[in-house]
């Protein structure tokens, strides 16, 4: 491979001039914008147990009233990127949201894409775009880009979920804002009732209201979905892989433009090896635990963990379990990089 010349063999009037211009020479760093064979991800294999988070977490709502925090938060950040940058991998913000009893988080919309993988607690619900959404473990409620939404909870004990956003590829691109607004009224029906039949959605020319919306559900409950992973278990080889998407049931596309979003199903004692992919992914347990080794590292991870992966990294999964099957939430950025044709597998 040829050598490429380095930034300190250059003269250092030379370089003065080139940065009182605002000019910066490619050639030292073009190794590192460009790596051969592979890309040099920033994020590292990383493992956040709830075991550990969730002590912290109660704590915070005893140091922070929601007045003060609007949304109280601890945000799982990638060391490989910074823990100032917030970051669970290039594209992906995760956060662990904490709302206690008779608690209220006001009403906002903002350009980033969020949904909510509930993992304790009943009584919140989030309201989005006027649709009521309750929230019970296991979960899928979405909050995207530009809709109104605010978290309120009527039950007697704390309410936690993960929040995954597309935060940091939308600050990254400068067009990351979030607009305040009133407490939103409450329009009848929901859209998960409305298209909870698998393969068949309402006929548009009998439809009045939300015809023609981009997000024609808002909440997928973990009920139907994990029905769903059963359901495949049962129909196939009992070697394979259990894996459902959720998309938006007008087009078949991913819910959302950015990430895409998955349930995954082991059999007792299966263990999984998937392919190697482009795209960074995050694995949450919903129910039982689950083994994950990503590339050199090992990581236990019992219920409601997450893990992140880089991107090109060999990922097995295993359950330790030979009498239950464990469930896993995955979000991934397999939307972006189809999008952008960067999308790759690799043997």
């Amino acid at each position: 491979m040829l050598e490429l010349g380095r930034l300190e063999d250059l003269p250092a009037d030379y370089r003065a001039a080139l940065t009182a211009h605002n000019l910066v020479p490619l050639w030292p760093s073009l190794r590192s914008l460009l790596p051969p064979d592979a890309p040099r991800p920033a994020t590292r294999a990383t493992h956040w147990s709830y075991e550990t988070l969730r002590p912290l977490l109660l704590r915070a709502g005893d140091l922070t009233p929601i007045e003060k925090a609007e949304r109280r938060v601890l945000v799982l950040a990638n060391p490989g990127h910074g823990l100032e940058r917030m970051q669970a991998s290039a594209a992906i913000y995760l956060g662990m949201q904490l709302l206690l009893p008779g608690e209220w988080a006001p009403a906002h919309r903002h350009t980033p894409n969020a949904v909510r993988m509930i993992v304790e607690g009943d009584g919140a619900y989030t309201t989005v775009d006027g649709e009521k959404c309750p929230m019970e473990r296991g979960d899928l409620v979405l909050t995207p880009t530009g809709l109104w939404h605010e978290h309120g909870h009527d039950g007697d004990q704390p309410v936690v979920w993960l929040d995954v956003l597309d935060l940091p590829l939308v600050h990254y691109l400068e067009a990351s804002y979030h607009v305040d607004g009133p407490r939103q009224a409450v329009r009848p029906g929901r859209t998960d009732e409305r298209y909870a039949g698998a393969g068949v959605v309402p006929s548009p020319m009998f439809q009045r209201d939300g015809a023609g919306r981009p997000y024609p559900v808002l909440r997928y409950p973990w009920s139907r979905t994990r029905a769903a992973l059963e359901a495949l278990a049962a129909a196939q080889h009992a070697d394979g892989a259990v894996q459902v998407t959720y998309v938006n049931p007008e087009t078949g596309a991913d819910v959302q433009n950015i990430l895409g979003y998955h349930a995954l199903m082991l059999r007792p004692n299966q263990q999984l090896t998937l392919p190697r992919r482009s795209p960074a992914a995050v694995f949450h347990v919903i129910e039982g635990a689950a083994e994950l080794s990503a590339g050199d590292h090992l990581h236990a991870m019992q219920l409601a963990d997450t893990c992140a992966v880089p991107g090109f990294c060999t990922v097995t999964l295993r359950n330790p379990s030979d009498r239950t099957p464990a469930f896993l939430f995955v979000a991934d950025e397999s939307p972006l990089h189809r999008k952008l044709g960067l999308y790759e597998t690799r043997d």
